[in-house]
């Protein structure tokens, strides 16, 4: 998180990244964390799940917003940090990839 937001202490303290970086640990989405229950949030969970889904059939190179927009269909909802962490996460490597 000090990595992602590194000059906001109030980002950094945000539940919804870390409930969809549990949620995608609960699914065996993160490599080397065993599926378990980590109390993770259902919706946290659903959009993290879903946004690893995407990338995983990769169509195309998603942005956060992009990724968002094509995760959740209401424009009228904005992400929370939950694309950060599973792009971050895609990006270094750290998802199990089905493609």
């Amino acid at each position: 998180m000090a990595t992602l937001y590194p000059t906001s202490p109030t980002a950094r303290r945000k539940g919804s990244p870390r409930r969809a970086f549990l949620g995608l640990c609960e699914a065996g989405l993160v490599k080397g964390i065993p599926v378990g229950h980590y109390a993770a949030s259902a919706d946290d969970k659903a959009y993290a799940v879903r946004a690893a889904a995407l990338l995983n059939e990769g169509k195309q190179n998603y942005s956060t917003s992009s990724l968002w927009q094509a995760v959740e269909n209401d424009p009228a909802k904005t992400q929370n940090g939950q694309m950060d962490i599973v792009l971050a996460l895609w990006k270094n490597n750290l998802l199990v990839r089905t493609t």
